[in-house]
């Protein structure tokens, strides 16, 4: 049975007098069509009243995705020719966005009903922000935290991790802040932004595409905060599973890439130094040691890859709208 999506295709809609900008809900669908549906579910539920729904498929190898638009008919559903990962199934969505401001989701997320309002007030408020994201808990653990922010990249390790990660939300992080870098799992940008930094980079596929996207937003003058009052809830890899050999090939092969588009100089020397002598080396110790030999050998490629793509300018190309 197919349900109404209560999306609005005005580019304000209003409500007691105040106006509410379009904003354009992106997310990517890679099998799993019925997490998708829940995610959809959730969004039918929320207050603010002006948004539509874009869903990109990403060439799904085994589940249909014509039940998303079978159950959501006013959902946009877009389904690629091509897998193009994260990044890729993402710039095709912002492509077709219409909204002042675009909202990238992860499929495998379930939304708070008021959790719009609050990044669409903070972006409203300070011209100069250029990304925000809400606070994030675990679906399944709904009381543990796995976002409140970012803390930066160390420029060495190419390492780092998110504020209040798996600790228990007594509200300690009951604040607006300033961050490092907006979460891949949801995220809102101005389109506007997105004109003048460009699109996420097709070189990621999967994972750090974020990171990245973040750091350039930051190098054009824009500031990234994280919000509290807007709350979703993430259930975590469902497409990539908690650990796969797919997952140990991107992590490892684009901590490398980031490393190499936004480190320089001194940086960068020390960088390369530290991930050809330390880290490379007791990465593959491990693995092998462990017995691990399929994330030996995702590991094995993703180095590979640097070697073969060593002197490959692709890798800092960015696309634009």
């Amino acid at each position: 049975m197919s349900e109404t999506l209560r999306v609005y295709n005005q580019s304000k809609n209003s409500k007691k007098g105040k106006t509410y900008p379009l904003v354009s809900i992106i997310a990517v669908n890679y099998n799993h069509p019925e997490v998708t549906c829940d995610f959809i579910g959730s969004l039918n539920n929320i207050t603010y009243p002006n948004f539509e729904v874009i869903i990109v498929d990403n060439k799904s190898p085994e589940d249909d995705p014509s039940i998303i638009k079978r159950s959501y008919p006013n959902v946009i559903l877009y389904e690629s020719p091509v897998n193009w990962g994260f990044a890729g199934g993402n710039n095709q969505g912002i492509m077709r966005a219409r909204g002042e401001y675009i909202l990238l989701l992860n499929n495998d997320t379930i939304v708070d009903k008021g959790f719009l309002e609050p990044l669409v007030e903070k972006m409203q408020s300070d011209k100069s922000i250029g990304a925000v994201s809400p606070k994030i808990r675990f679906y399944y653990d709904p009381d543990i935290i796995q976002y409140a922010g970012f803390y930066p990249i160390n420029k060495y390790t190419v390492r780092n991790s998110a504020i209040g990660f798996r600790e228990k939300d007594t509200g300690q992080y009951d604040r607006d802040s300033e961050t490092a870098y907006a979460h891949g799992a949801a995220m809102m940008v101005p389109m506007e932004v997105v004109k003048k930094v460009g699109l996420m980079s097709y070189t990621f596929f999967l994972y750090y595409e974020e990171a990245d996207w973040s750091y350039r937003i930051k190098q054009a003058g824009y500031k990234i905060w994280y919000v509290h009052k807007s709350l979703v809830y993430h259930k975590e890899s469902v497409s990539t599973g908690k650990l796969s050999p797919m997952k140990v090939y991107y992590l490892n092969r684009n901590r490398l890439v980031f490393m190499r588009r936004n480190m320089t100089g001194k940086e960068f020397i020390i960088g390369t130094v530290y991930q050809a002598c330390i880290a490379i080396p007791k990465n593959t110790l491990k693995f092998l040691f462990k017995g691990e030999f399929q994330y030996f050998y995702a590991y094995c490629k993703a180095i590979g890859w640097h070697i073969k793509n060593m002197v490959n300018r692709n890798i800092h190309n960015n696309p634009y709208l």
